[in-house]
């Protein structure tokens, strides 16, 4: 089976921070500036800096373009950098000081800093298409410094989205008991939890060797959560929209099918490899793929019932 991490990686699912809900040492506003600056860069950069890999591997093998592929589409830029950086440098120096959080985002900086002109000159040169006039001297002199800088992103990116989901799920974790201390498990309390237990199922995934027992758990866990919502929903006369619920089910439909392939070793088949391809897994049922689109679809749908005083 493909590793789900690439695809993670690759497509870059959506984070997203707020400063409601969350326990009075939380609310300080500088932590939701600090955090809100690392997420900044994530949600700008990294999905982009993904892409232009994918797309520069779509056409050129593994060791390095030859100048004789048939197909040579080049890569893709990224958006610049500047504001990533600038806000990284300030949000270091803001409170609650956190060692590894702070390195973390550095360390992203630099290699999103580092791949950025990379991918303009190599945009440039195959968009020119001077490698007919070097016989891909460049493009073979530029490989190696390209798969380097994708690496070195991949890490930093890994390594800061981690670091702030700490954060983030220490918070969201908190904000839920708060709510259930308030208002009871009703509708806005299982809204969270669906958010919570839907990204627990997705990260599950995020590995080499899944562990079936703890994804089974998880899809059990969330499949109750998606069930208390409905049940709350209902009694609280829909006040969360139809989308929110299409979508948290689709999560749970995909997340199923997943952690069937998985279990039962179901193998792909052949039409499907060819469509295990980023920008078209999600058409693969039961693919990290598709469990990653219909998670992505999720976080847009509980974004937007943010309105409802939801979150």
């Amino acid at each position: 089976m493909i590793s789900f991490r690439a695809f993670v990686v690759a497509a870059g699912a959506t984070l997203a921070l707020t400063s409601a809900h969350t326990p009075a040492a939380a609310q300080k506003s500088t932590e939701v500036e600090k955090l809100n600056a690392y997420v900044g860069c994530i949600n700008r950069l990294s999905s982009r800096s993904r892409e232009s890999e994918s797309r520069y591997f779509s056409w050129a093998p593994k060791s390095g373009p030859t100048g004789k592929e048939r197909i040579i589409y080049g890569t893709y830029t990224i958006y610049d950098t500047d504001d990533c950086k600038k806000n990284v440098e300030a949000a270091n120096q803001l409170e609650p000081r956190d060692a590894a959080l702070e390195t973390a985002a550095s360390a992203y900086v630099n290699a999103v800093t580092t791949l950025g002109p990379l991918l303009k000159e190599a945009d440039d040169y195959y968009t020119q298409e001077n490698y007919k006039d070097d016989k891909m001297a460049k493009g073979k002199a530029m490989h190696p410094k390209l798969v380097a800088a994708w690496n070195d992103f991949s890490v930093a990116d890994k390594m800061l989205r981690a670091n702030v989901d700490v954060i983030n799920d220490k918070r969201k974790l908190e904000a839920l008991k708060e709510i259930e201390a308030k208002e009871g498990k009703k509708t806005r309390y299982y809204v969270e939890a669906i958010m919570i237990d839907a990204k627990r199922v997705v990260r599950l995934q995020d590995t080499d060797k899944p562990d079936i027992e703890a994804i089974t758990k998880a899809v059990s866990d969330y499949e109750a959560s998606v069930k208390g919502f409905e049940d709350a929903n209902a009694a609280d006369s829909g006040k969360v929209s139809s989308m929110f619920t299409s979508n948290a089910k689709s999560v749970l439909v995909t997340a199923k099918q997943l952690m069937r392939r998985i279990r039962d070793k179901v193998p792909y088949t052949s039409g499907q490899k060819m469509m295990m391809q980023p920008g078209s897994e999600w058409m693969v049922e039961g693919s990290p793929g598709r469990l990653l689109r219909d998670y992505n679809q999720l976080v847009g749908a509980y974004n937007s019932i943010a309105k409802f005083g939801m979150r």
